[in-house]
């Protein structure tokens, strides 16, 4: 029980109040600079929902990816607190490709939009398509997109199918993939729980799939290259 309402209680406190920070900031006009508000915040909401739940995190792998630059780190899904988890460990400027609706949730979607993260309305395939290729400008400005490559949380802990999008979006930016595996998720917070168990999330991370030269045509063959990796990085098929 006590778990639950601290769960619950991390989750307003540390939204609103990180929410408030970026919506302010995109009030006074502040740029985006890289390391700077824009990319602070976020780490620190992940840390702190960490840290208020009590998690162990570990990430591994890290020393195999050059820190910060340009890529589209592609992950799996297993449980809610996957979210801070990458938040907490992955270098860069991280922003995450997300469902159209968290957009219109009041004053976390506000944040979304100024902290510039990627909308992607998953109804709608061409428009899904559109927003992945209009999103490789943005990387190529210097930051990195997070994308659950499965579309949303697993519900046994397998990978699902993947979906196209986060391929299309690495080869239209020509940037790397970053293949990251997400482990022990699943025992803290499965699917459809709002009781969080104790445990360590670890993040692997694996070795970057250079995107250099390929054309859309090439996105299943990088998909399949990216599932095999994930695979060998400990993500259960």
């Amino acid at each position: 029980m006590i778990a639950c309402l601290r769960y619950i209680l991390s989750m307003w406190c540390c939204t609103v109040y990180h929410s408030a920070r970026l919506v302010l900031a995109g009030l006074r006009g502040v740029p985006f600079v890289p390391g700077g508000i824009h990319d602070q915040v976020p780490r620190d909401y992940g840390q702190a929902l960490i840290r208020w739940n009590r998690l162990d995190i570990r990430a591994e792998g890290l020393e195999q990816i050059l820190g910060g630059a340009p890529c589209v780190y592609v992950s799996n899904h297993l449980s809610w607190f996957d979210i801070p988890a990458l938040l907490a460990v992955l270098p860069g400027s991280l922003r995450f490709v997300a469902k159209q609706e968290l957009m219109r949730v009041p004053l976390f979607g506000a944040a979304l939009r100024t902290g510039g993260h990627i909308a992607v309305d998953r109804r709608n395939l061409a428009s899904a398509v559109a927003a992945y290729e209009s999103a490789g400008g943005t990387i190529r400005s210097g930051r990195c997109a997070v994308v659950f490559v499965e579309g949303t949380r697993s519900r046994d802990g397998r990978l699902q199918a993947f979906k196209k999008g986060p391929f299309v979006l690495a080869i239209v930016a020509q940037v790397p993939v970053i293949p990251v595996v997400v482990v022990g998720s699943f025992h803290v917070l499965p699917r459809g729980s709002i009781w969080p168990r104790p445990g360590t999330i670890v993040v692997r991370v694996g070795q970057p799939i250079s995107t250099l030269g390929m054309l859309y045509e090439d996105r299943d063959r990088l998909s399949a290259q990216c599932r095999a990796a994930m695979v060998g990085l400990g993500a259960i098929a």
